[in-house]
């Protein structure tokens, strides 16, 4: 490798680079140069095949500070821009390496970049772009991989790109609608703790001297109301331990499959969110069964592949019960009618599907179905949530401000 000039030194800047050489051969050094695309020339004028070339930061001032844990997530969001901009290059009719290669470069999320990276050396080494998507099974869903795997094989890779984008992106638009839901009851109740806590801490007091100088035994509410601004001005950093620790003790719970089933039925079993959790979860199973079936994954392996990704219990083994009949050669929509949580009218479009033999299209209704009626639902939660949280909120509050003005009444009814 020819070293770096003297004017290369002056430039200040160090790429880490890696290259394969005329027999195929892969090697990694250093090269100081004004820029990527300068050392990417003087790489190439040396005969070699650039594959990544990263700048290093020399001067810790410069480097990037990175909090361990976060930042190098993928987010749902990442890979429904991902998978949108992927799509639509290759079937502007860019090559595989060069879409990733451009992506590598554009993408914003660090850890997917290097992902990206790590595909497009996969794939210039002659292996398959799904092979290589799972080896980063941490990073892509099996729903995806599956998609990209039976592209591949169908030689349609650029039209199941794009059905992979459009299913990532409903999933992310599902998602927001759900939050859009309980994010507002979540705020509510949250200002009503902070107030109640804000009262106990800096309100009640004052009146303590009040009662003192009157005398006499106060009301119950009143000696409850005092009681509590004593706890919590005695213990105050006692809330938030207990809090982190309940969350904890949620998250690790959430990880026994036993729980998270026991969670996923009560989620359905709610007065007011569980029709919208159950049509969240029909939503995401129909469109999902739908992606792979349309893609050319076989259906046994479709079947299993959603179950995984639905993130319900109940639905999975709804599923599960779906595969052990289609496979011993029985139809999909049959085991369906025993479970309660599929409604008559999806249990006989699917069986119009088969029938017809469009299962996939049927299914592809049924999301669109369902992913109307989340929105509705959500519309009409957030208009009957907004009154019901205030009155809540309201009522909270007035309950402490009548419970401090008790003995005050009293005194009242007394001189009159």
């Amino acid at each position: 490798m020819a070293p770096a000039t003297a004017q290369d030194k002056r430039e200040g800047k160090t790429f880490a680079y890696k290259v394969r050489d005329s027999s195929g051969k892969v090697a990694a050094g250093t090269m100081e140069g004004p820029s990527q695309a300068a050392v990417a020339d003087k790489l190439r004028r040396n005969g070699f095949s650039p594959i990544t070339i990263t700048e290093q930061r020399t001067n810790p001032l410069q480097a990037e500070l990175s909090i361990p844990g976060l930042g190098n997530k993928v987010g749902l969001k990442d890979l429904a821009v991902f998978s949108r901009q992927f799509a639509t290059m290759i079937n502007s009719g860019l090559s595989l390496i060069r879409t990733l290669n451009i992506l590598a470069e554009q993408t914003e999320n660090k850890r997917l970049a290097e992902v990206t990276k790590e595909l497009r050396v996969h794939v210039e080494e002659g292996g398959s772009l799904s092979d290589a998507m799972a080896q980063h099974d941490d990073v892509f869903p099996k729903l995806h991989i599956a998609m990209v795997r039976a592209g591949e094989t169908a030689g349609n890779l650029d039209e199941v790109l794009v059905r992979v984008a459009e299913t990532l992106e409903s999933d992310l638009a599902l998602r927001r609608k759900i939050k859009s839901a309980v994010t507002y009851p979540i705020v509510v109740l949250v200002l009503a703790v902070l107030a109640v806590i804000a009262m106990l801490i800096f309100v009640v007091p004052t009146f303590v001297g009040m009662f003192e100088d009157m005398g006499g035994e106060l009301p119950v509410p009143t000696q409850i109301l005092l009681a509590m601004s004593n706890f919590v001005q005695a213990f105050w950093w006692l809330i938030p331990i207990v809090l982190i620790g309940a969350w904890q003790a949620f998250s690790r719970s959430r990880r026994n499959a036993s729980v998270r089933y026991r969670l996923d039925q009560l989620k359905l079993q709610l007065p007011v969110f569980g029709p919208l959790f159950q049509k969240v979860a029909l939503s995401r199973f129909a469109r999902n069964l739908s992606s792979l079936l349309r893609a050319g994954v076989p259906i046994l392996q479709a079947l299993d592949i959603t179950a995984e990704t639905v993130n319900n219990g109940v639905v999975s083994d709804a599923l599960t019960d779906v595969r052990n009949s289609v496979k011993d050669g029985e139809s999909v929509a049959a085991p369906l009618e025993q479970h309660s949580v599929f409604p008559p009218m999806t249990v006989q479009m699917l069986a119009v599907g088969e029938e017809t033999g469009q299962i996939d299209l049927m299914l592809a209704k049924i999301s669109e179905f369902y992913d109307q009626e989340v929105e509705a639902a959500t519309e009409s939660l957030t208009a009957m949530l907004e009154p019901l949280m205030i009155a809540v909120l309201g009522g909270i509050v007035g309950a402490m401000v009548i419970a401090l003005y008790m003995p005050m009444f009293e005194i009242f009814e007394l001189i009159g």
